[in-house]
């Protein structure tokens, strides 16, 4: 049993890492058996079809991006600290594996129809709190007064925008290796901070 979850786990991390660097469309079933060293009827045995090991995938990244977002907004401080602590803790992986940010790149480019259910179920009782949160420190005084649910969208779609289209910031000079990585996130922080910290 140990060996067959193993597999389906080396079969789910090769297909992330691959459509989060070439994307969904530019890879086959066959191009993930080779990487994995099964045949294309293992990875169907586990996952339906190609579509099935996407959403599978979708679900293993949205998760994890999830799980660190909730950790650092339970530990994070007040105001715009707060922001910095999420942006850092979601970062944090996509240093360690940057086909972590290629895959909610993909997310976005195949539309709401594969990936929606799945972002509903993960993330919308974070983003409900976040908006909360949000209102409660506009409240308070200690971040810019704004809606706060556009607000988490504009930010959302900043930090996913910026942080997902490779081809765009090489264009401009960044290198996406870590040190690039962090020299982005601190760019961002820095955006945000302008945005939203109250004056």
């Amino acid at each position: 049993m140990t060996s067959e979850r193993s597999t389906s786990q080396r079969i789910l991390n090769a297909a992330l890492d691959a459509f989060g660097t070439r994307g969904y469309e530019a890879v086959s079933l066959d191009d993930i058996a080779e990487i994995v060293g099964v045949t294309k009827q293992t990875i169907l045995y586990w996952f339906e079809s190609k579509d099935g090991l996407l959403r599978a995938v979708i679900e293993h990244a949205a998760t994890e991006i999830a799980a660190v977002a909730e950790f650092a907004a339970v530990r994070s401080g007040d105001g715009f600290d707060g922001i910095e602590a999420v942006v850092k803790a979601v970062f944090r992986p996509a240093v360690r594996r940057p086909a972590v940010l290629g895959v909610i790149r993909e997310m976005h480019r195949l539309g709401a129809s594969a990936t929606a259910p799945i972002l509903d179920q993960r993330m919308g009782p974070l983003v409900t709190r976040a908006v909360a949160w949000l209102e409660g420190e506009m409240n308070r005084g200690r971040l810019r007064r704004a809606d706060p649910a556009l607000t988490l969208s504009l930010a959302y779609a900043t930090v996913v925008g910026v942080a997902t289209e490779p081809e765009a910031l090489r264009a401009v000079g960044w290198s996406p290796t870590p040190a690039g990585l962090r020299a982005l996130r601190r760019e961002l922080i820095e955006f945000l901070r302008a945005a939203l910290a109250a004056p």
